[in-house]
């Protein structure tokens, strides 16, 4: 079974909880706290992997899910990092949000994307030891990890894409030009999922073609196979349109021509626009006794009125035999020719871009609760709040003063005087203990 579009969801780690601790040890007076950190969620990965061709194996798994951090522990002990979580996917596949349909990344090169980051450990009390307070009695929680649901979208990545309406031979030319063993039959839709073939040209130089099965006159509606289909051919650098010129269907070659033509404009303007060359199949069936040649010497009225029609619009017609083998070498040497001339292999960009976080990102502030605790302390939460206290380094004074800023900024200081809170009064911010000053 082929599968080349699947949904699936990730879930990087949860960071592990720091620990609140105090050293305890005979003949050691006050020791102070030793909690240590809680350790960071596991990442998930997504790879590439040459062996694979098909998104098959995302059929029966589809939640993926990395290790989360441990907390921490005393004697300032750090909790283990979470184990990552690797997903492999053929080459060529396209990494989508499922709603909105664009394009987080495009796995083409042999880097490994970091697809959902797993979250931050939290910090132990270790780190909240002031000349003021002492004894600190709280820890910062880890943060939890991204999640998200993606859509995997498999778009081949060959040089060539060989396009004809069934039966025309492209399986057979497949197999004749490379070691590629596509199945072969006397039917129509014999090949039911696009098949792959390196052709050598000499040496260690080649190109990648591939067989796209299904084409028939309706295919970028949704009729016959060519829409699930034709996106595999949207990165090829060019096309070699398969004709079967001796009519063996019931259809004529400019017929097969316009069809396959039409199809491809409806489906893209821009994939119908590239280079082509048009590749006269089952011509051994029209002369008789020839081992190779270059050219038809007679030709049907339908084969010279389909020769004029390409010499028009730029494209060559090469007749060949892919059952008898005859004249591929010709067919060959002009693909190598053609493709030594045009750009590489496209690639996408994401479509999605990542916004820096700063100090001008008070976008949901607006949703943080001040409440009043049992304590008579003040208890600020909510996920703005979360997010600035992963970001702030609290032993650090600079991420200190970014973190004032912020707060002011976003109208939490106000919020707290309006809510009664006065100088001396404890604020918990997100676990984290605080005295209140003008």
């Amino acid at each position: 079974m082929f599968i080349d579009k699947i949904t699936i969801n990730v879930k990087a780690g949860n960071g592990g909880h720091g620990a609140v601790s105090f050293r305890r040890e005979k003949y050691v007076a006050k020791g102070g706290p030793d909690g240590g950190d809680g350790g960071n969620g596991g990442n998930v990965i997504v790879r590439c992997d040459d062996s694979m061709n098909t998104l098959l194996a995302f059929r029966y798994k589809r939640k993926f899910a990395a290790e989360h951090g441990e907390n921490g522990a005393g004697a300032k002990f750090h909790g283990k990092n979470g184990e990552d979580v690797i997903i492999k996917v053929p080459r060529g596949t396209l990494i989508k949000d499922p709603e909105s349909g664009r394009i987080i990344k495009d796995m083409c090169d042999d880097e490994d994307f970091i697809l959902c980051r797993g979250g931050r450990g939290g910090w132990g009390n270790k780190h909240f030891a002031t000349p003021t307070r002492q004894i600190p009695r709280f820890a910062k929680n880890g943060l939890p990890g991204e999640e998200k649901d993606v859509l995997l979208e498999l778009k081949m990545i060959a040089d060539v894409g060989l396009v004809g309406l069934p039966s025309a031979g492209k399986s057979s030319l497949l197999g004749a030009i490379s070691a590629a063993r596509p199945k072969v039959a006397e039917y129509h839709f014999t090949t039911l999922e696009p098949s792959l073939g390196v052709v050598s040209i000499g040496g260690e130089a080649g190109f990648v073609a591939a067989d796209i099965p299904g084409l028939i006159e309706g295919a970028s509606d949704g009729l016959g196979l060519g829409h699930d289909f034709l996106r595999h051919i949207e990165r090829c650098r060019m096309l070699i349109q398969v004709i079967d010129v001796a009519g063996t269907e019931g259809r004529t070659p400019l017929e097969d021509f316009r069809v396959i033509d039409e199809e491809l404009e409806k489906f893209s303007p821009e994939l119908a626009g590239r280079p082509r060359i048009i590749a006269a199949n089952k011509a051994d069936l029209m002369v008789n006794g020839v081992e190779e040649f270059a050219e038809i010497p007679e030709v049907s009225e339908e084969a010279a009125e389909l020769e004029r029609i390409c010499d028009a619009l730029g494209y060559k017609v090469i007749y060949i035999s892919a059952g008898s083998r005859l004249n591929l070498k010709a067919l060959i040497d002009e693909t190598a020719r053609t493709l030594e001339t045009l750009p590489p292999v496209v690639t996408y960009e994401s479509e999605i871009i990542e916004e820096a976080v700063s100090e001008d990102d008070l976008s949901g502030a607006d949703a943080v609760t001040i409440r009043r605790g049992d304590d008579a302390s003040f208890i600020v939460s909510g996920e703005w709040a979360e997010k600035l206290a992963g970001r702030v380094n609290f032993s650090d004074k600079e991420s200190l003063m970014y973190f004032e800023r912020s707060l002011i900024r976003a109208g939490i200081i106000d919020r707290l005087r309006e809510a009664g809170c006065e100088e001396g009064d404890t604020v918990n911010f997100c676990g984290m203990e605080f005295d209140f000053i003008e």
